[in-house]
This record gives structure tokens, sequence and C-alpha cells, in this order.
């Protein structure tokens, strides 16, 4: 059974690692929201990072913003580098959970996994890179599996509402899912959107090194999933949908190889039916079409070049047309921004054999939130730990790493999310 209690040895149910970071400081601010939340009903907790005087700044800014000059106080800072193996696993020894903000994980995530699991820590993070969660299932899965330690991966926006939200469309449709394809619409005010170039950071080392990922999986050694009903069908680069009345392009994250691992994980362990998965994100109209192919072809060419890759780190704003920045988003851009996920599935009604015939229903699902770099990830993030901490009966028998729908399909995690801003629903009427 998991460790999910505090000890004189190990006071904090939940470490931030990274917190002086973008991203860091809004789970932060997260953590510090809901530490009511907890085991009986209180949260012990620490920040962590390589400076001291930006730990201590992000708990002065979290303190004003919400109002709690108490954090100051009461939240313990613990000096840590991920190039110090000595201080990460002085971290990880004081903790329950580490979660993980600290990216690229390509370059800074094994040495937290490698620490989580040699210390008896659990680990969440928010990465949105296949390769490195595929890699740590790889090297990990076992030894964290033999100390009970769940390393659990991309716990934020890349893939929490796509993974979950899979999930959900499964739990809510009346007899065999079969197949999902989920589009994504990104909804801004009139100040437009961005996102912090760590992202962006991700993104070029991710289609630099693809040939990597594909030798990876050869590794595993899977069979091919079995097919239940109609195969999906594979959509072109560049289309027009009809399901969000506008151009659409396959979604280029990690939520389709997490949800597949999910897939793997439920059939192999639990005997589930697999569902196929697609992956699509809405992009706009013709202008937004001619300025994605022009970016799209701009970053392709250069990405797979070393001079090339510095010069997309070094300009973000410039290659991306804005969307990525150095800066961030402004709070302005963060409030009038939201996200929606629609979920399209097709399965077959109870009593009906799933390998007779076509597929002869369907159903229509939404995942809903505010804004998902800064706002929903972190909520995601903290409501994983939390579900983590209370519910440790309903995670998988050992520990091991995970994707975040593996970790959490009989757990109250979707219900916990509703309550924190998120939306999953079924679409009913004609629509549907």
């Amino acid at each position: 059974m998991a460790t999910i209690s505090t000890s004189s040895s190990r006071p904090y149910h939940i470490i931030v690692f990274g917190a002086s970071g973008f991203t860091g400081q809004f789970v932060v601010e997260e953590v510090a929201r809901t530490t009511a939340e907890g085991p009986a009903g209180t949260l012990k907790w620490a920040i962590a990072g390589r400076s001291r005087p930006k730990l201590e700044k992000v708990l002065d800014q979290a303190a004003g913003a919400l109002s709690k000059p108490e954090l100051k106080s009461e939240v313990e800072i613990i000096v840590a580098d991920v190039g110090e193996e000595e201080s990460l696993a002085a971290m990880c020894k004081q903790g329950v959970i580490v979660l993980n903000c600290v990216g690229p994980y390509r370059f800074y995530g094994e040495p937290v996994v490698k620490a989580c699991v040699e210390n008896g820590t659990h680990c969440i993070d928010i990465c949105g890179e296949p390769q490195f969660l595929e890699g740590m299932q790889l090297n990990y899965h076992n030894q964290a599996a033999e100390k009970g330690v769940y390393v659990i991966g991309s716990c934020g926006f890349d893939s929490i509402p796509a993974d979950m939200g899979v999930l959900f469309t499964r739990d809510q449709f009346k007899g065999t899912l079969t197949a999902v394809e989920s589009f994504l619409t990104i909804s801004t005010g009139p100040e437009g959107g961005c996102i912090h170039d760590g992202t962006w950071q991700s993104a070029i080392y991710g289609f630099a090194d693809s040939v990597k990922l594909r030798s990876l999986r050869k590794k595993f050694g899977y069979k091919p999933l079995p097919t239940v009903g109609s195969r999906i069908k594979r959509r072109s680069a560049l289309f027009f949908s009809k399901e969000i009345d506008q151009y659409a392009v396959p979604f280029m994250g990690a939520d389709p190889s997490v949800v597949k691992r999910t897939q793997r994980y439920l059939h192999e362990e639990h005997q589930e039916s697999p569902v196929q998965y697609g992956a699509y994100a809405g992009v706009g109209g013709i202008a937004s079409v001619v300025k994605l192919l022009f970016a799209g072809m701009l970053f392709w060419f250069m990405v797979k070049f070393s001079f090339g890759r510095n010069l997309l780190i070094k300009f973000p704003e410039l290659f991306s047309f804005g969307v990525f920045s150095k800066e961030g988003p402004t709070k302005k851009q963060m409030e009038d921004s939201s996200f929606c996920f629609t979920f399209f599935g097709e399965g077959y009604t109870e009593g009906q054999d799933p390998m007779q015939g076509k597929p002869n229903a369907k159903i229509r699902t939404q995942v809903k939130g505010a804004e998902a770099g800064y706002v929903a990830t972190p909520i995601a993030m903290v409501q994983a730990a939390i579900t983590l901490l209370n519910e440790p009966k309903s995670l998988p028998k050992t520990g091991g790493v995970y994707s975040p729908g593996a970790a959490f399909a009989k757990t109250t995690l979707v219900d916990r999310l509703n309550k924190h801003g998120f939306q999953f629903s079924v679409v009913t009427g004609p629509e549907a």
C-alpha cells in the first residue's frame, strides 16, 4: 500500500519542486487554496527550488494574491537542485508527494523521478513530452512497483482533460464504447492568448528527437491492442471539421500517447475493452490556417538543425506569431481564456455484440475549463495529488509509472475537478 501519511521524518504531504518557475508559482497558489482538502482536513506542505530568495518571493506573492500572510511563516522552504543528487534525496525524504514543475522534463525530469523512487516518494508532473513519459515507464516502472511509489506524469493540461475525458465518456456510455475523437478549441479575449516559452522549448526538442521516440517504443515489445468495432479513420493533416465548424489539425501534444497507455493498462490489467482514440485541435478560419501553414513549415525546417533550433529558442515570439513568449500570458489574457474538449464517441448498446456489425450508438461529451496552461493545469495537478492522498485504496494495486487515467480510473478525480472549475458533462439534444 502506498505511503500517504506524514511522520516526524517525512513531515510534508506535498512538496512543490520548481516553485519559483513560471508554472510553479501558480501551483503554489493552488496548493494554498486547497489545504483544507488534505487528509483529515489539513495539508502539510513545503516549496522547493534552487534559490531561497526566489522561493521567498513566490511565497510573498502568493500571500498577497490570496490574502494569506501566514503563508510566509507556515510554509517551509527547501533548497534543492536537479543537478545535485544529494539535495534531491534530502527533499524527497521529507515529503509524501513531490509535484515536479521543473521542465523541459527531457533535460531535468529523470533525476527527480529517480530520487523519488529511491526514497519512497510519489511523483506527479505536468509533462507533455511523450519521449520522457514513456522513457520513465520503461526505466522505472518495476522499481517504483517494488517500492510502492506512484509516478504519475502529464497531470496538467497535457493530459488530464483528454485522458479522464475519454474515461468519463466511456463511463457515461450505456454499452461498449469503441472509439472516441476529441476536438480541442481555445477561446481568448481581446488581448489574445499566450503560452510561456517552456512549452515551446519542449515542442522544439520533441520534434527534433521524434526518431528516438519510435525506437524507444519498440523496446516495450507491445502487441497491438485489439480493435473493437469499426477502425477509427485517420483525418488528414488539415481539414474542415463539421464537428466544431472550423479548420482542425491533429493534436500535436502528448494526449494521444497518454490515452493509448491508459487504454493498454485497463485492457491488460482489467480486461476492459480498449477505446480507439483520435485527437484534434481547432485552428479557426482561413486566415489562421495560412498563418499556421507558414509558421509550421518554417518550424519544421528549422527544428532539424541546431542553428535553427537555437533561433527558435531565442525568439519564440517571432517564430510563433506571438503565441509563445518568454514572459508568458498577462493576467488579463489568462482571465479571458478558456478551453473546451468535445468528445465524439461511438459504440454498441447494451446487449449488442461488439464483434458483430457496425457501432449502433453515439455519445457526445465535453470537458470545459478556464485558461489551460496556468489556471487549469495547476488545478489538475493539485487535485491529482489530493486524490492520491485521500484515495490510496482506489489506485492501482502496486506502485509504478502510470498515466493519469491508469492511476485515477477508479477514483473520484473527475468529481473533484468538477468542484474546482472544470466541467465534465454529457451533451444532450439534437446536436449530440
